[in-house]
């Protein structure tokens, strides 16, 4: 079973984050690589779960003009 993914850690910097064992920065157990792998927070900030939730549906109007737009399919 997978360990709980913490959100918001203390000290990001001192684990890898690339798989479950969560291993010491300097001694990288699992093998995934020469260098650790960045906690979301450190790569995109302390709001890294709202990235993306604010995504809004492009308006049919620009939707319908890249239709009438579009070349017709070649026979």
């Amino acid at each position: 079973m997978a360990k709980k993914f913490p959100i918001h850690p203390i000290h990001p910097e001192r684990n890898c984050w690339g798989c479950d064992q969560y291993c010491p920065a300097d001694s990288l157990n699992c093998g995934n690589g020469s260098e650790r792998t960045q906690h979301p927070v450190e790569l995109f900030g302390e709001d890294w779960q709202n990235w993306g939730l604010d995504f809004a549906a492009r308006p049919i109007e620009i939707e319908e003009a890249e239709q009438r737009t579009l070349m017709p399919p070649i026979k």
